[in-house]
């Protein structure tokens, strides 16, 4: 257990050697969602792989206010801090983790030897035009999840949704560094199953986000959901070990 801030987060630890493969989840999941990745790039790399919980998620404590990448990067350093590993770090985020992925590697571009960002949440896909969508689309959940009986699940939703428009609009003016390798998968169905414009400009900001700097690529997961590690562990795993390799070199 590890505290930043007063709360404690629950980092979980199979040892090895550099890099170190830290791989982070979803919004709503916890460290268990990687358990068809983590344990096969352990065996195959003998690399130390870190997974945590979140604060709010699995064994970490909750926090309450809004949700802020910001804060959740903060959490993430002072794990990795406490755990001595900020050099030669292969980060692997899912989705929402994109977002602290990103304020992590300004903050800390040094620690970070190369990313594998999984259907991942960036910062070209959120112009004001297709934030001000999401968020008018939100609406009608988000005050349907307010009414409901409070739980820890939903009260983490709504934390990450309080403030979204804003928020997404100063990601939005962020940039990942070009001294960090990255890959990007995408999957094929995109977390926008029901839209077809979104999708596709989901896809285009992955294309706009790899075609910015020379050393990242662009691996698309044919025949899979927005859970890539879920349906298609084998494009994230081939992807971390490219990473790995690169950092070992």
């Amino acid at each position: 257990m590890i505290t930043n801030g007063g709360h404690k987060l629950a980092f979980y630890v199979t040892p090895g050697r550099l890099p170190a493969v830290v791989l982070d989840a979803g919004g709503g999941l916890d460290a268990s969602y990687w358990k068809k990745v983590a344990p096969v790039i352990a065996q195959r790399t003998g690399s130390e792989v870190i997974t945590y919980d979140r604060s709010g998620e699995g064994r970490s404590s909750d926090v309450p206010g809004p949700w802020k990448a910001q804060n959740a990067a903060s959490d993430l350093a002072a794990g990795l801090s406490q755990l001595g590993v900020t050099k030669n770090v292969v980060l692997v985020s899912h989705s929402l983790a994109g977002e602290i992925a990103t304020y992590f590697v300004n903050e800390h571009p040094h620690w970070i030897s190369g990313a594998v960002l999984v259907d991942a949440s960036l910062p070209e896909f959120y112009t004001d035009s297709e934030t001000a969508k999401i968020v008018a689309a939100n609406q009608q959940r988000i005050a349907a999840l307010k009414n409901q009986p409070q739980t820890r699940a939903t009260r983490q939703l709504l934390a990450e949704a309080e403030n979204y428009g804003p928020v997404h609009i100063a990601y939005h003016k962020l940039s990942w560094p070009q001294s960090v390798p990255a890959i990007a998968i995408v999957s094929s169905q995109t977390p926008f199953t029901t839209s077809p414009v979104d999708a596709q400009l989901w896809k285009q900001a992955q294309q706009e986000f790899v075609s910015t700097a020379p050393d990242r690529h662009l691996v698309v997961a044919q025949h899979s959901s927005h859970d890539i590690p879920i349906d298609r562990p084998d494009v994230v795993i081939n992807a971390i070990e490219d990473m790995v390799k690169r950092g070992g070199s």
